[in-house]
C-alpha cells in the first residue's frame, strides 16, 4: 500500500474512532465533551476522507448512519424467542400479590427483584454478528415483527458495532441479541407535534405513537431528523440470558457501549421495590422522557426460566403502572380542526390549568357522539386527564345548577379550513370534507396521488411534497403537471438531474390506467380493487362521476357505504374542478368496458408466498380479483389457498399448521381457467 493510501486509511481510523466517542458521550452517557458543530464539522471531514477512496467506507462508520430506502412493503422476521408484553399491576396491592405468586411458585423464602423504568415507546430487538449490527426488528405480535433495520441504524444512541475489547470482556458469541425500547423524549416530541400543526397535520397523541410511527413507516433520512432513542433492558446468546442475574445484564449492557436506564435499582424485597415506585410517581416530571409505570422482575435469571411464562407474558415480571394525572378547568370554547384524511376534529379550548408539569390549554374531544356521551357544552366545567395519551383529554363533566350561559356545540357544514362540503357517511363517526384540494390535507392527497400503485411518480416523496406545498408551488393536486424545471431546481436538495428526473416521471405517468387514476384520487373506501372494478364497471372516469347511487351499488363488491363515499366525492364542486385540471393535463379518462366478470374464483380466498416464475405478486393477485377471488397478507383458518412459489417464507409454515392447502403457480393458472 502506497505511503498516501496507509496515510489516508489512518486519518480515516483516527477519526472515526474519534466520532464514535464523541457519540457515546452524547447519545449514552449524556455527557458531551464539544459542541454540536464541532461534531459536525468532524463528519464532514470524514465524508471528505471517506470520498477520496470509497474502499474505506465501512458499515459502522458514523457517516453510514443513514443509508438506504427501507424496502418495500413489510418485510417480517420471526423472533429467535417470544418478545412478550408484560402483565400490569394498577396497585401496591397488586405488586404484592405478584410477589406472593413468585414465592408460592418457587418456594423460596428470599426474592430479590430488579426495579426499572416502564419506558413509554415501541420494543425492538436488535441482533449483532461479529460485532457489527445485523438486523432490527420490531415486537409485532411477539413472534413476528417488522425489519426497520435501516431506520435503526439512525438511531445514535444505537451503537452499528460493538468494541472488540468490550465483546472479549462479556464472552458473548459471535452472534447474540439485544432488547429494548425506541423511544422519542419529550422535547423531539413537542418539537414534532410542533412542526405538524404549523404544516396542518395531525399531531400524535403520545410519543409512543410518535416513535412506532417514525420507526416504522418514514424514510431513513426523515426518522435521522426525528431524534429517537434507544434503550436496552435484555440480553441473548442461542436464545437464553449470558449472565446469571438481571442486575449483571444491565451492567453488560452498559460495557457493550448501549443505553441503560441509570436509574435502575437492584431491590432485596417487594418492600423496596413498592418503595422505588413510589418515589418515582413524584418524580416522573422531571425526566427527559415520558415513564408509565415500573417494572419489577426477578433478579435470579434461574428463578425466571423456573417461573416461565403463560401464553402472553412472563411470570417473573410485572409492569406496575401509575394512575393517570387529572385536573379540573373549564371548556372555554370549542373549536374544529381539518386532519390530513379531511376527518373534522372538536377541541375544547380550555382555561389554562397546570398537569403533570405543563400547562394544559386544548384537549381533543374527537368527534360529534364524543361530545353528545359527555354531555359537554361549552362553559362546563371539566375534569382533564394525562395518562398514556400526553396529549390530554376530557374524562367528564362536572355537575352544575348555571345553565344559562352554556351553548351547545354544532358541527359546521362547510369545512372551517376551504369552506368545502362536509359529509358525515351513514355508519361514521367522523364528518370530513372531501375536496382533496383542501390545504389541510394537501399534502397526504398528493403523496397518495404519487404513490407507487396510483400514479407512481418516482422521487415525489413526503420531504419534496412538503416543500412544493409550503411554498405555495402545488395548491391543487392538478398543480403537479404544471411544475417547472426552474422552480423545481431552487428547492433543497433538487438539482437539474433530480428535477428532470422528476418531471420525466410526471410525464409519463400521464399514461396509467384508468383504474390507478380513480385509486389515487383518494375517495374514501376506494382501493386498488375497487377501483378497477369501476373502471371495467363504467369505462371511463365521466360516466362514474355521472353514477346514482343506485348505478354504483350494482357494480361487483361495491356496497352502500363505499357507494355513498364515491357519490359524495363528485357533488363536491372542488373536486370536480381537480378533474377538469386533470383532464387539460391528457390524462386517461377512458378504457374500454370489459364484460361481466368471471366468477370462478368468489368466495375464495388466497395468500401468495415466495418467488413466482411467470407472474408478479402485483400481477398474480390482479388475475384471482377478476376471478372474483380475494388475495390477504397473512394465513388464517379462513385461508382457502396458500400459492407457493420459491424461497417461500414463514406463510407456508403458518399454512401447515393450519392445514390450508397449498398450491404451486401451475395450479393456480389451472383454477383461473
Amino acid at each position: 500500500m502506497p505511503a498516501s493510501a496507509k496515510h489516508l486509511q489512518k486519518q480515516v481510523s483516527e477519526l472515526r474512532d474519534l466520532l464514535r466517542r464523541h457519540e457515546h458521550l452524547y447519545h449514552v452517557l449524556d455527557a458531551p465533551e464539544i459542541p454540536d458543530a464541532e461534531y459536525d464539522q468532524m463528519l464532514l471531514r470524514l465524508k471528505e476522507l471517506e470520498a477520496q477512496d470509497p474502499s474505506l467506507v465501512t458499515p459502522d462508520s458514523p457517516t453510514q448512519r443513514v443509508g438506504g430506502k427501507p424496502r418495500e412493503g413489510v418485510v417480517q422476521a420471526r423472533h429467535s424467542v417470544p418478545l412478550m408484553s408484560l402483565d400490569n399491576a394498577y396497585s401496591e396491592e397488586e405488586l404484592r400479590d405478584f410477589d406472593r405468586r413468585v414465592h408460592e411458585s418457587t418456594g423460596k423464602e428470599r426474592i430479590d427483584y430488579v426495579a426499572e423504568m416502564k419506558l413509554d415507546g415501541m420494543s425492538m430487538s436488535v441482533i449483532y454478528e461479529s460485532g457489527m449490527l445485523l438486523r432490527a426488528v420490531t415486537r409485532g405480535d411477539g413472534t413476528i415483527g417488522e425489519d426497520v433495520t435501516e431506520n435503526a441504524r439512525t438511531i445514535r444512541s444505537l451503537p452499528l458495532s460493538i468494541l472488540p475489547a468490550a465483546l472479549a470482556k462479556a464472552k458473548l458469541p459471535e452472534a447474540f441479541e439485544v432488547r429494548g425500547e425506541v423511544i422519542m423524549g419529550r422535547k423531539g416530541f413537542d418539537r414534532l407535534n410542533l412542526e405538524r400543526e404549523k404544516d396542518g397535520l395531525t399531531k400524535f397523541a403520545n410519543p409512543r405513537n410518535a416513535a412506532a410511527g417514525s420507526i416504522r413507516m418514514l424514510e431513513p433520512s426523515v426518522v435521522a431528523g426525528r431524534r429517537l432513542d434507544y434503550y436496552a433492558y435484555a440480553l441473548l446468546a442461542n436464545g437464553r440470558v449470558p449472565a446469571a442475574v438481571h442486575a449483571k445484564v444491565l451492567e453488560t449492557l452498559a460495557a457493550l457501549g448501549f443505553k441503560v436506564n441509570r436509574s435502575w435499582r437492584h431491590c432485596q424485597d417487594i418492600d423496596e421495590a413498592v418503595a422505588f415506585c413510589r418515589e418515582w410517581e413524584s418524580k416522573r416530571d422531571s425526566l427527559p422522557h415520558e415513564i408509565d409505570g415500573v417494572v419489577i422482575k426477578v433478579n435470579s435469571i434461574a428463578l425466571q426460566e423456573e417461573l416461565g411464562a403463560t401464553a402472553k407474558a412472563p411470570r417473573w415480571a410485572v409492569a406496575y403502572k401509575y394512575a393517570a394525572r387529572q385536573a379540573e378547568t373549564t371548556v372555554l370554547d370549542i373549536q374544529v380542526q381539518v386532519g390530513r384524511t379531511g376527518a373534522l376534529t372538536p377541541v375544547a379550548i380550555l382555561e389554562p390549568v397546570a398537569l403533570g408539569g405543563v400547562t394544559v390549554s386544548r384537549s381533543t374531544l374527537h368527534n360529534e357522539d364524543e361530545i353528545r356521551r359527555l354531555g359537554l357544552r361549552i362553559g362546563n366545567q371539566v375534569i382533564v386527564e394525562r395518562g398514556g395519551d400526553v396529549i390530554p383529554k376530557v374524562v367528564r363533566v362536572l355537575p352544575t345548577e348555571e345553565t344559562e350561559s352554556l351553548r351547545e356545540f354544532v358541527m359546521p357544514a362547510q369545512c372551517p379550513v376551504c369552506g368545502g362540503m362536509v359529509v358525515r357517511e351513514e355508519g361514521e363517526v367522523a364528518s370530513r370534507c372531501v375536496n382533496v384540494n383542501c390545504p389541510a390535507q394537501l399534502k397526504e392527497s398528493v403523496l397518495h396521488f404519487a404513490a407507487r400503485k396510483a400514479m407512481d411518480i418516482d422521487g415525489l416523496g413526503e420531504v419534496l411534497v412538503d416543500q412544493l406545498v409550503g411554498k405555495g408551488l402545488v395548491r391543487s393536486v392538478a398543480d403537479v403537471y404544471q411544475l417547472a424545471e426552474s422552480k423545481l431546481v431552487e428547492l433543497e436538495r433538487m438539482g437539474e438531474k433530480s428535477a428532470r428526473n422528476l418531471l420525466a416521471e410526471i410525464q409519463e405517468s400521464k399514461s396509467r390506467s384508468l383504474a390507478r387514476l380513480i385509486f389515487a384520487l383518494g375517495i374514501r373506501f376506494v382501493g386498488e380493487r375497487t377501483a378497477t372494478l369501476l373502471a371495467d364497471a363504467f369505462g371511463s372516469l365521466d360516466a362514474l362521476a355521472k353514477a346514482s347511487l343506485e348505478d354504483l351499488e350494482a357494480v361487483f363488491e361495491v356496497g352502500p357505504k363505499v357507494a355513498a363515499s364515491i357519490h359524495s366525492y363528485f357533488r363536491e364542486p372542488r373536486n370536480m374542478e381537480l378533474i377538469e385540471g386533470l383532464r387539460k393535463e391528457g390524462l386517461q379518462f377512458t378504457q374500454e368496458r370489459k364484460a361481466a366478470r368471471s366468477a370462478s374464483l368468489a368466495g375464495k380466498t388466497f395468500v401468495l408466498t415466495g418467488t413466482l416464475e411467470r407472474w408478479s405478486r402485483d400481477e398474480a393477485k390482479r388475475r384471482i380479483e377478476q376471478s372474483a377471488g380475494r388475495v390477504t397478507a397473512s394465513v388464517s383458518k379462513k385461508t382457502d389457498y396458500v400459492v407457493a412459489g420459491s424461497d417461500p417464507g414463514s406463510k407456508l409454515e403458518k399454512a401447515k399448521e393450519l392445514g390450508v392447502p397449498v398450491i404451486s403457480e401451475q395450479e393456480l393458472e389451472a383454477l383461473l381457467r
